[in-house]
């Protein structure tokens, strides 16, 4: 997922000009604070990483933001009738320290969130929401966006410039630009409380996140194979834990204790360790912030003049209103439940053999699911795992980039600045030409969030010159012994492509403006192209060169690819139910019109109502679900993986109708609608790609499921607007 930890302040980061500041003292010298200073070397400029510490960022979020303040001042007093280009334009411009800022801002909030940083930021997070509503709230500088919009030199502009008026004055409308004095009082209040509530969610859930189980002795290993018993003894001698192991409260640990531990006492132990983060009753529980958020949300929704948060936010999506999102969620849920019925039965029969009266609960499914695997399709993930080396799969990644796209990518760690010795760095070129810098970040480490992200510190532009994109990968896999190879299993390789998708997504885009650049779309289309990726994972061309044995250097055998493709369907109703459970609980809880709720009694409720089978949990339950609480980016938003994931389905179909999954010519289409960033109507760029609106046929094909007589489409009518 993009940005899987996003907060308000990484979300006022994609919007470099909306956001201005209080009252501030005058900017601190640059060569005290390098956070101020314009990024320096090749590229056009890299992140100073190695001179920033978490206490400079109070003086530079104070300067920057005063320093944006006078930009929006300027714009404000300029005597000259508004214009696009001295207001639209010159919003554009505004601020360009605090966009740096900002940026280091959010690396620093999801990857090195120490104790002094996590105080820097509880302080600043609600001065944040104050200095961004001082501009989108500003009734003078609003008249001017107003005027542009409404005058006869729109019809001159170009396309593009015709989109970024249009998602200027429609981002202002939205957010309250049109509200009276007392309204935008309270709306201001109201965004500060929630960006101090979406902090506190935030840091709860990343310290419930900072526990481990200890295992004592060899007969807790029992079950799991070297690999894992390797990576579990790492972690136990980071912590200093001499001749234990330990189980690290994070996904790609705990799945692969799931999926092999013999031990069914230690398996319950760490699933409920894990689904229980942010509802234990102590100082990290974070169910009354969550019902403190929900009515804040539900009160901004009605100023804003929507019915519930939920209507609000899906008024400038592609699914437009929550309707038509549940409509799809409903069309896949049916299906969905009734697979893992079968699903169920058979892992049911398969334990009733080995322990007799045994009924399969939460911490059984994945245990059990591996040997129904093995059974019917002859696949033991420990027979794939050591095809799925990390190093390789890195490489990977970047040969399906160079396939599909004709980019390279050579390393040049060492050459620029890094925030943790673990990142490494890489050039891209499109042929001859230079694109951008790649960051690779790809182990767990304290103070991390957990889960796999992709993040832009620069956004790429032709505004004012050609700026370079510089974007990320943050991944959480698991170190093993100092000098061995990292083995990963299929599923995280092809987290790994998916989150590549992302920063080619953002590596590719040619617009003018940074406000339009690569993954500032729609949040339900940001996650096709990243969709679209993984499926290339499986393909010969990768496998045979890259999916090679980590002792031999054999190439995945032929026989067992066939057996793994077969069985690619293989537990679609557990992956669809844990994650789609949890989508629908998401647009449950934001349609409620006035958000007063007790989190933990709704989930439950709500998951009776639409018959959750009970041998799975929600992928995040409420009281852990970031995507929903430490930010707006994903509120009432996480249908938007089923949503891209149906394009996505649609879009590889357009590849394999070709014969050939490397088709150039749909690969040359795809390059274009990436290279468009949110120039134009998402609906109206996917039509170009494929001829016609996607259909959700091609994903319950992909899944398994029954396909309906006539498809549902999932478009959206275009909006430019």
């Amino acid at each position: 997922m993009r940005i899987a930890l996003a907060s308000s302040l990484l979300l006022c980061a994609m919007m470099p000009a909306m956001v201005s500041a209080a009252d501030a003292p005058p900017a601190a010298p640059t060569a005290q604070n390098p956070l101020l200073a314009p990024w320096a070397g090749d590229y056009g400029g890299v992140p100073p990483f190695d001179k920033i510490k978490p206490e400079l960022f109070p003086a530079a979020l104070e300067a920057s933001l005063a320093e944006r303040r006078a930009d929006i001042a300027a714009i404000k007093a300029n005597p000259e009738p508004p214009t696009f280009a001295n207001t639209i334009e010159a919003l554009e411009r505004a601020g360009s320290t605090y966009q740096r800022v900002s940026s280091m801002f959010g690396v620093w909030s999801g990857n090195l969130k120490d104790e002094a940083f996590q105080q820097v930021e509880r302080d600043w997070a609600p001065k944040l929401a104050a200095a961004g509503d001082e501009i989108l709230l500003d009734s003078a500088l609003f008249a001017r966006i107003e005027t542009v919009w409404s005058s006869p030199e729109k019809a001159k502009l170009t396309p593009e410039q015709q989109r970024l008026l249009w998602r200027t004055y429609n981002n202002f409308s939205r957010l309250g630009a049109k509200l009276g004095p007392k309204e935008k009082e309270r709306l201001s209040a109201i965004n500060q409380e929630l960006a101090g509530l979406y902090t506190d969610f935030g840091q709860k859930v990343l310290n419930d996140e900072d526990s481990w189980i200890v295992l004592d002795s060899r007969a807790d290993l029992a079950g799991l194979p070297e690999g894992v018993i390797d990576g579990l003894k790492a972690a136990a001698e980071e912590r200093k834990l001499e001749g234990k192991w330990a189980v690290v409260n994070t996904r790609s640990v705990v799945d692969p204790f799931l999926t092999y531990s013999s031990r069914r006492d230690l398996r319950e132990k760490v699933w409920k360790a894990f689904k229980n983060r942010g509802d234990n009753g102590n100082q990290n529980d974070t169910n009354a912030t969550v019902a403190k958020i929900l009515p804040l949300r539900a009160e901004k929704a009605h100023l804003l003049g929507y019915p519930n948060y939920a209507a609000w936010k899906l008024s400038n999506t592609m699914a437009a209103t929550p309707e038509r999102a549940r409509a799809l969620m409903e069309t896949v849920w049916k299906p969905t439940v009734e697979r893992v019925h079968e699903e169920v039965a058979d892992l049911q029969a398969i334990a009733q053999k080995e322990t007799p009266g045994i009924t399969i609960e939460p911490w059984d499914y994945l245990y059990y699911a591996e040997k129904v695997r093995k059974a019917k399709y002859d696949v033991d993930q420990n027979e794939l795992k050591p095809y799925f080396n990390l190093e390789s799969m890195i490489q990977a990644s970047m040969f399906m980039a160079n396939k599909v796209y004709g980019l390279t990518l050579t390393e040049i760690t060492g050459k620029v600045p890094v925030f943790h010795p673990d990142v490494r760095v890489w050039q891209v070129k499109d042929g001859e030409k230079v694109i951008g810098l790649f960051y690779g970040d790809y182990f767990a480490r304290p103070g991390k969030g957990s889960g796999a992200w992709e993040n832009a510190y620069r956004q790429q532009a032709n505004f004012g010159g050609h700026i370079l994109p510089l974007v990320s990968n943050n991944n959480n896999f698991v170190k093993g012994k100092p000098g061995e190879k990292v083995l990963i299993s299929l599923d995280d390789a092809e987290t790994l492509f998916h989150e590549f998708g992302h920063a080619i997504h953002d590596l590719l885009s040619n617009v003018t403006y940074q406000s339009l650049a690569g993954t500032n779309t729609a949040t339900d289309f940001v996650e096709f192209p990243s969709q679209v990726h993984e499926h290339w994972v499986l393909t010969p061309e990768v496998l045979d060169r890259y999916a090679r044995h980590s002792q031999t250097g054999a190439p995945m055998p032929k026989a067992l690819v066939e057996k793994v493709q077969r069985s690619r369907t293989f537990n679609q109703g557990y992956v669809t139910a844990e994650y789609l459970s949890a989508a629908i609980v998401d647009m449950d809880l934001h349609s409620l019109p006035d958000g007063k709720v007790d989190p933990d009694a709704f989930e439950r409720e709500d998951l009776a109502r639409i018959g959750m089978p009970k041998e799975i949990a929600m992928r995040h339950r409420v009281p852990q679900f970031n995507h929903l609480f430490t930010g707006e980016g994903y509120a009432a938003g996480y249908y938007s993986y089923l949503w891209s994931d149906t394009m996505a389905a649609d879009g590889w179909q357009a590849f394999k109708e070709t014969g050939d999954v490397w088709s150039p010519k749909v690969a040359a289409k795809m390059k274009a609608m990436l290279a468009a960033g949110d120039s134009k109507d998402q609906a109206e760029l996917y039509r170009e790609f494929r001829g016609r609106d996607p259909e959700v046929s091609a994903l319950l094909e992909e899944r398994g499921f029954p396909v309906p007589p006539k498809p549902a489409s999932v478009a959206s009518p275009a909006k430019n607007r």
